[in-house]
């Protein structure tokens, strides 16, 4: 059996404790991640004279008095446009969106809306009206498919909006600002409108919250729009006090509310300026136009880095070699479920590390990081249903001796029921979860790295099939617990570098993440968009308390204890892991946030809210302990994915050859079971591979659908077969198809967002299954012990 480390294993980890301090450097860094490049544009024709620019498809639009010059798409010259509309008119904004702009203009004190799209090798434009109340100057932006306009009123300011698709003509007013100050420029970005007033403040608004202060301005915003940069970036021109033009590029960061000023050389006298792909084209004192663009590098690991994540993935294969070379997988029973000798608290670790995969790892400290700590509820609820879980479910299906959780199936209802439930587990292990968790993880890592997506799903695919295959469910479950410590030790250290980094005041750290609302809890309104207690109430009920029993991966875990209590046992130590490791990852997000706030220039505005922390153990952390945490990242993936290959494999050999062999025997289920984990793992790959070519959104959202399309039925098998006596095979089987279509036909009339597939699923299949049973005969065979109104006496 595989030890922990005793007192020489304590004392070199606090040796290397001891390394990791003393690693830490003073922190004073102030250089920008982002760089700004500079390039002329073609010259335009001789005698153009300019007054605004606008960009049109991705291509910047020079206007003049009725005409323009669009530049073409080689980028090499600037082709003729005659846009009589605009003879006599002055644009006073712009705003862009998915190819379309519009320019705010006005022509003797009349305001007006010109919309612009390229098509068929033309530039189409149409005019809009304009709220009849605005004056002065407004400012334009687009949000959510709605175009606003943000001015001026007799009285106040006023915030108006009407549909961009021309769905609704009428303009809708959502009230003015506070201070009433005359606008300077309107952004949107991340679902809320930005605009810099005339007072030198920021102010937010939203649809749901109204306006809000963002704090004041460090620089005189050119007048005009913001650009969004990025997931969370705003970009602005500042201007010079002395000439009036265009002096800085600035970046706000939405999140933070911080900004900082990009290292661009902006040319001489520089100008008019719009928006142009992740930068701004503008026009210097001589008439030339000029485009900056935002670049950034990747944060490439070291020798000592990549030294510790090899002696990682090298001590993975040995702890599975370990358990091959020593026999212990010489039997069903020890290569599928541990000899069922595995420590509760092992395998209650186990169940943490393979509940908790590398997308928690990365997703998690990003949602904190973007908002606050709401989702957190959902483990303090998840918590209760574990309560039960480990009370009611759990000890009586492990006094039944399973090794595939869909023996009770066939014991209950039918053996038809077992098989098809095992293969659709088969189905959505592989092609909904495995090649997620192997592709999301192995994108942020490839971002931030710059090692390749393909070498990175490889490298945790090959080495995950080879110590779970060679250790069988051993070196999975004390893998598992492995990395467990290495995932809480990357992610522990991370936290305690940005307080150290900040000085250690944790006091006034936390007082002002709290005074931002990033520490908020509990929502406790019934407002079904949010994520509300009352949702996650939900959500555990049928996500968790009901699928627990399906879920091959998570009891097999419990499967492998010596007896019910003990599995009783690894439910609890799972769900005492569960709140702090928590607050650990919600906890990093807090502090990134913290330390982003102070340190705005080390976000790379360029990339996605999610690879913030991969972004800061790049570039942040020292030599070794990023390449620690890198391996807490491909540990999060490698427990998951041995314990899905194992509890495949496992399905394969017991539910499929087992029941379809007229003569199967231990040596050749066990050779089935090895090789089937083999290309498990090789098509998991493959499935990942191909995401890596394809829109990963879309993929994961089928991944999702697929989850609650497919396994919700036969979740809703397992609570009738444990908590009713009435419920019967003929029954469920007509619940579950009943289930499987009424929620396909939900599906194809897209009536409710794909998470709540699985709980109309579930659902559907308890009701009907129940009042299905009902018109059939009652079961005439025992029940002892497969229901929780019969359980069977423990022995001894």
């Amino acid at each position: 059996m595989f030890h922990p480390p005793g007192n020489a294993g304590l004392r070199a980890l606090a040796a290397l404790g001891l390394w990791l301090l003393l690693c830490i450097p003073a922190l004073a860094r102030a250089e920008s991640l982002a760089s700004v490049e500079g390039t002329a544009l073609p010259a335009l024709p001789a005698g153009a004279q300019v007054r605004s620019l606008v960009t049109v498809e991705d291509r910047p639009l020079a206007l003049g008095d009725g005409h323009g010059w669009l530049l073409d798409a080689s980028e090499r010259q600037w082709a003729p446009v005659e846009l009589p509309a605009l003879a006599g008119a002055r644009v006073l904004d712009a705003a862009q969106h998915a190819g379309r702009s519009w320019l705010l203009l006005k022509h003797d004190d009349a305001l007006r809306i010109h919309s612009l799209v390229w098509r068929n090798g033309a530039l189409r434009h149409a005019s809009l009206g304009a709220p009849a109340q605005l004056a002065g100057e407004p400012r334009m932006a687009v949000l959510d498919g709605r175009l606003y306009l943000a001015g001026r009123e007799e009285g106040g300011a006023g915030l108006w909006s009407r549909a961009i698709d021309g769905t609704d003509a009428a303009w809708l007013e959502h009230g003015g600002w506070p201070g009433a100050a005359a606008p300077a420029a309107l952004g949107a970005q991340k679902f809320a409108l930005y605009l810099v007033a005339q007072d030198g403040h920021l102010r937010q608004w939203t649809p749901a919250a109204g306006w809000a202060d963002r704090g004041a301005v460090p620089a005189a915003i050119v007048a005009g729009p913001a650009w969004p940069i990025g997931q969370a970036h705003l970009l602005y021109a500042a201007g010079s006090a002395r000439s009036g033009g265009v002096a800085s590029l600035r970046l706000f960061h939405t999140i933070t509310g911080a900004w900082s000023e990009l290292p661009a050389q902006l040319p001489a006298g520089a100008g008019l300026v719009a928006g142009w792909r992740n930068g701004v084209v503008l026009q210097d004192g001589a008439g030339r136009l000029h485009a900056q663009q935002i670049r950034t590098g990747q944060q490439l690991v070291g020798w000592l880095d990549w030294t510790v994540i090899v002696v990682y993935l090298v001590a993975m294969l040995g702890i599975g070699g370990y358990f091959y070379f020593k026999g212990q997988t010489g039997s069903e029973s020890e290569f599928f479920v541990g000899g069922r000798s595995i420590p509760f608290w092992a395998a209650g670790i186990s169940l943490y590390a393979t509940n908790t995969s590398s997308i928690s790892f990365i997703a998690i400290p990003a949602k904190a990081f973007d908002t606050n700590w709401q989702y957190m509820t959902n483990n303090l609820i998840a918590v209760l249903g574990l309560m039960f879980v480990a009370v009611w479910i759990v000890p009586l299906l492990r006094r039944l001796d399973l090794m595939s959780v869909f023996s009770y199936l066939e014991t209950r209802f039918h053996p038809t029921i077992r098989m098809l439930a095992s293969a659709l587990c088969i189905v959505m292990q592989i092609g909904s979860r495995m090649s997620v968790i192997l592709f999301l993880p192995a994108l942020a890592i490839s971002t931030i790295t710059g090692l390749d997506v393909v070498w990175s799903i490889m490298v945790m695919g090959v080495f995950t099939i080879i110590y779970s295959t060679i250790g069988g469910s051993r070196a999975v479950i004390w893998t598992d617990v492995v990395q467990v410590f290495v995932m809480f030790g990357g992610a522990l250290f991370a936290i305690g570098f940005i307080f150290w980094s900040a000085g250690g005041d944790l006091s006034s750290l936390m007082a002002a993440a709290a005074a931002e609302d990033k520490t908020r809890l509990f929502d406790f309104s019934f407002d079904l968009t949010k994520a509300t207690v009352w949702g996650f109430i939900f959500l555990v009920v049928f996500d968790v308390v009901l699928t627990f029993p399906k879920d091959q991966v998570l009891m097999q875990r419990t499967l492998s204890t010596k007896d019910d209590k003990a599995a009783g046992r690894s439910i609890w130590t799972f769900a005492a892991i569960m709140i702090p490791g928590g607050i650990v990852f919600y906890g990093i997000g807090t502090a990134l946030w913290m330390y982003y706030r102070d340190n705005p220039e080390r976000l790379n505005p360029l990339l996605p809210i999610d690879a913030t922390f991969p972004l800061f153990i790049a570039a942040e952390l020292p030599a070794g302990v990023t390449g620690l945490i890198i391996a807490g990242i491909f540990a999060a993936a490698m427990s998951t994915l041995s314990s899905i290959i194992n509890s495949v494999s496992t399905l394969v050999s017991v539910d499929f050859y087992q029941k379809l062999a007229r003569n199967p025997d231990e040596k050749t289920a066990l050779r089935i079971a090895e090789w089937s984990g083999v290309v498990v793992g090789l098509v998991g790959i493959a499935i990942a591979l191909v995401m890596s070519r394809y829109d990963i959104h879309s993929l994961f959202d089928v991944s999702i659908e697929l989850a609650g399309l497919l396994g919700g039925g036969f979740a809703g098998a397992y609570t009738l077969g444990m908590f009713t006596r009435r419920a019967n095979s003929a029954g469920v089987a007509i619940g579950v198809a009943a289930s499987i279509l009424i929620t396909l036909a939900c599906w194809s009339m897209d009536l409710v967002h794909p998470y709540f597939y699985l709980a109309i699923s579930i659902a559907l299949c308890i009701v009907i299954g129940y009042i299905a049973s009902l018109f059939f005969p009652a079961t005439t065979r025992s029940l002892e012990g497969l229901t929780i109104h019969s359980p069977a006496p423990r022995p001894g």
